[in-house]
């Protein structure tokens, strides 16, 4: 039990070998909470999983400095970890909560035209959408575009006419 006090401490009256300690054991869970998350919670980059990387960060840094106890803040990351998975399997079977969870996407250009009304819903103006265009049709001639969407995710994209 001493050797246990002397490597992590306790309080926030801790010194550079407990600091370090406690980095090294929040990597490791952080590392399992994070298999257990799934790959979407950090690959997706949707509201859901943007969630669930700052509580992550911000309530396992209260571990590392001492700032809570360990064994709670380690708990309550696992819920978080949990409930993100419960919602990602919702999202996955349900159209409905996913629309909810996740939004849908929303057309910017379509028929030649940029649709007003889209741009004002997705908050971008021209030049976002001609970024978007540049970066995944590889153009700048809107000639040669059918349709942009702002993804539910964030991203732009463009499909090419055929």
């Amino acid at each position: 039990m001493e050797l246990l006090h002397t490597l992590f401490g306790e309080g926030r009256n801790l010194d550079t070998l407990q600091m370090s300690s406690r980095g090294v054991a929040v990597f490791l869970i952080a590392f399992v909470l994070i298999r257990i998350s799934g790959r979407r919670s950090f690959g997706l980059r949707m509201p859901l999983d943007n969630i669930i990387t700052i509580l992550l960060g911000a309530i396992l840094s209260r571990a590392v400095v001492g700032v809570s106890p360990f064994i709670p803040v380690i708990i309550s990351c696992f819920v978080i970890v949990l409930l993100h998975r419960g919602f990602s399997w919702l999202i996955m079977h349900s159209p409905k909560f996913s629309r909810i969870a996740g939004g849908s996407k929303i057309a910017l250009f379509e028929n030649g035209k940029f649709i007003k009304s889209g741009m004002e819903t997705g908050l971008v103006c021209q030049e976002d959408i001609m970024q978007g265009v540049r970066k995944s049709a590889l153009t700048e001639d809107m000639k040669t575009i059918e349709k942009v969407y702002i993804e539910r995710n964030g991203e732009i994209s463009a499909i090419r006419k055929t």
